[in-house]
């Protein structure tokens, strides 16, 4: 099978499962208890710390782990909203992680506060005049803008927002999951206040996330208990995924400091000049200028997306739709209809995603089966307004 699906997750790189292995067999011990094998476990937490902090250029003490990129942004957003006053509104944008919208969506129910959905042009980047606006009203708690969009790839104008929000003096947290390992994220540069971190969308575990907390801001944990993390997140720590996180994180800053990963850009471009000069009637939707090395978003005129999926993992490419499938009918996602892409077209969406190990011979292989599979669609799905796809393999 050819890959093609690492925004959704990634495959565990070599040196994190070698890295990990210690702690899923001798090293099994509780890192906060006082004996001296436990050390070891309790170093092996601090060696780890270093290496995502580094990863964003922050510091050991203002990372924290988590379970997952999703507790990560809820745990900021629930400490931020308790904070919140008589601020009522969350600033947001329409294109956010369901991560970050469902939350929001949760407390307008427990805490009064409404969500302001700031609208994306239609490359998919943050209107940040009506980010402006929205900072200046005078009600806003936080803000919380995502540094790179899951579905497209398409990098924000963080920086702008960041200062925007700071202007207002408005705290802002970014999902930083979908760019942290791909693209450089500079902490120092931009001055975010909270920023997440999954661990598998860069060749770390799954179940293993982080949290950076700008030095001096207050934080109240979402999970208590013993105190872990320096008391801003509870819990027996994840030692074997953390090394493993650390680990990634290492080999993601070399790779970066190294342009290392301008291999993968190329690798992109190769597929979709391929696929536009060989098949008509194919668009490739968002920026092209800002968006992270991997992630290529395309539509297929007179094709639906579930049709096209169900044919090419027939022909061995594992790949996304560039839209969510609810109770057996496909509708747009949110992220596309933000960015004005019409129904159709949004329908017809791939999201291709790239990884380290993707190799050349994988790339120009799936354009074949992606020929195929459009060729063979658009012969079995007729035109606009049929009913059902029905796809003969």
């Amino acid at each position: 099978m050819i890959y093609l699906d690492s925004n959704a997750t990634t495959r565990i790189h070599p040196e994190v499962l070698e890295a990990m292995m210690p702690f899923l067999t001798d090293h099994y011990h509780n890192p906060s208890s006082g004996y001296r094998a436990a050390k070891v476990v309790r170093q092996a937490l601090e060696l780890a710390h270093e290496q995502v902090a580094a990863l964003i250029h922050a510091e050991p003490e203002e990372m924290v782990f988590t379970g997952c990129g999703t507790e990560s942004n809820n745990a900021v957003l629930s400490f931020l909203a308790s904070q919140a006053g008589q601020q009522k509104k969350i600033v947001t944008s329409g294109i956010e992680h369901s991560a970050i919208l469902r939350y929001c969506e949760s407390l307008a129910d427990t805490c009064g506060l409404r969500t302001d959905k700031v609208g994306v042009d239609a490359g998919g980047r943050l209107l940040l005049d009506d980010f402006a606006a929205a900072m200046h009203e005078g009600n806003a708690a936080m803000a919380s803008i995502m540094w790179a969009n899951n579905e497209t790839g398409v990098i924000q104008p963080i920086a702008e927002a960041v200062d925007l929000a700071h202007e207002a003096g408005v705290p802002i947290h970014s999902d930083a999951i979908q760019a942290v390992g791909k693209t450089v994220v500079d902490v120092q540069k931009v001055p975010v206040d909270y920023l997440s971190i999954s661990g598998h969308k860069f060749h770390a575990p799954k179940g293993v996330g982080a949290l950076y907390i700008r030095a001096g801001l207050r934080f109240e944990p979402l999970l208590r208990g013993g105190g872990q993390e320096s008391g801003r997140r509870s819990g027996t720590e994840n030692v074997a995924s953390i090394v493993g996180l650390g680990k990634a994180a290492e080999i993601m800053k070399q790779r970066l400091d190294a342009d290392a990963h301008a291999g993968v850009a190329e690798l992109r471009d190769h597929f979709e000049q391929r696929i536009q000069t060989e098949l008509d009637g194919v668009r490739v939707n968002g920026s092209l200028e800002h968006r992270t090395v991997n992630t290529s978003h395309l539509s297929f005129e007179g094709c639906e997306a579930a049709g096209l999926l169900i044919l090419l993992d027939e022909y061995g490419v594992q790949c996304s739709a560039g839209s969510a499938c609810m109770t057996g009918k496909q509708q747009p996602s949110h992220v596309q209809t933000a960015m004005g892409i019409p129904a159709s077209q949004a329908k017809s969406s791939l999201r291709i995603s790239f990884s380290i190990f993707t190799t050349r011979e994988e790339s120009d292989a799936a354009v074949e089966a992606v020929k195929k599979a459009v060729g063979k669609l658009r012969s079995v799905q007729g035109g606009p307004g049929v009913g059902p796809v029905q796809v003969f393999t």
